[in-house]
């Protein structure tokens, strides 16, 4: 069946399209994103904007269009901490659903830390033993460790690149001390879930899932996109402790012009790199390898699970 997945992310709203059946890997079909970066239209009441709404609906409404020219049988729709978080989250679900008919379920944190250590699962096999899984988002930081499908412990944080940037780091470039502020409540945030963590032993495998680790293994030599999903491709604290000050003393247009780094997303990289810097250092993580299956697999793989 052609199945669509709807991601409302914190950053971009994502349609991805996969050819898939029960036992069988999903074969991406078709991509479509928009960004609306909506970690960034909340007021200062926490409320997403009435032109985000605006925008927000316009774009599913384009998402729905895109998914019937494709050919999908069956729309999965979901939401993550940009509107789990809003003031308003409950207004903005129900004018979505009264405009355009689709039904965003939102997920906990920790939904999204369990779906997406099933996807990193899945993709690097049994063989992999205990996972560490690491995801930055635009909202939120997922963390979760096990060593079955569903993971022993998982945890989401408010420290998303996008989230943080606006609201810590407004200049362009920031403030060196914006950023020391920064480094501090982000390390303090991960100290305290350490400890949930540590009592189930060292990790055989690390793994950093979502945009933000891609960008970063990448302007730190990793393998381009165009090589294709099997490249293996990994970060190392060393490389990405080199880069954060680089990343600091850059405007968003200067990080843009680096390998791998979308305009969209400069602005976050600095956020995203402290984030990941505070995760592998406080995790004893020298180096985590790039997977690129995430939530949006996970909830495609959850829902081939439960078919008849």
């Amino acid at each position: 069946m052609r199945l669509g997945v709807l991601d409302v992310g914190s950053n971009t709203v994502h349609l991805l399209v996969v050819d898939a059946h029960p036992g069988a890997r999903p074969l991406p079909a078709y991509s479509h994103k928009a960004e609306l970066r909506l970690a960034e239209l909340l007021d200062e009441a926490g409320a997403i904007s009435d032109p985000g709404v605006e925008r927000l609906v316009a774009t599913v409404h384009e998402a729905l269009q895109v998914a019937e020219d494709k050919g999908v049988e069956s729309v999965l729709p979901f939401a993550t901490s940009a509107i789990r978080e809003a003031t308003n989250g409950e207004d903005v679900l129900r004018r979505v659903g009264v405009e355009t008919g689709v039904e965003l379920r939102v997920l906990s944190g920790e939904d999204e830390a369990r779906l997406t250590f099933l996807a990193a699962r899945r993709w690097l096999g049994w063989s992999a033993g205990r996972l560490l899984v690491l995801d930055i988002g635009g909202g939120s930081l997922e963390i979760a460790y096990g060593l079955d499908e569903d993971p022993d412990v998982a945890v989401s944080l408010p420290l998303g690149a996008g989230r943080l940037t606006a609201g810590d780091l407004p200049g362009d470039p920031p403030e060196a001390d914006d950023v020391r502020r920064l480094r501090r409540r982000v390390r303090a945030e991960i100290a305290k879930v350490v400890s949930e963590f540590s009592r189930y032993g060292t990790p055989d495998r690390v793994v950093g899932t979502s945009k933000t680790f891609r960008q970063l293994a990448r302007i730190a030599g990793a393998a381009r996109s165009g090589e294709g999903l099997y490249v293996q491709r990994e970060l190392t604290r060393k490389k990405l402790e080199e880069w954060v000050p680089r990343l600091a003393g850059m405007p968003a247009d200067e990080r843009s012009r680096l390998p791998g780094v979308s305009e969209g997303r400069s602005r976050q990289l600095l956020a995203g790199a402290l984030v990941a810097e505070a995760a592998m250092d406080l995790f004893g993580v020298e180096t985590l390898e790039i997977c690129p299956w995430a939530l949006r697999e996970g909830v495609i793989l959850r829902r081939l699970d439960h078919l008849p």
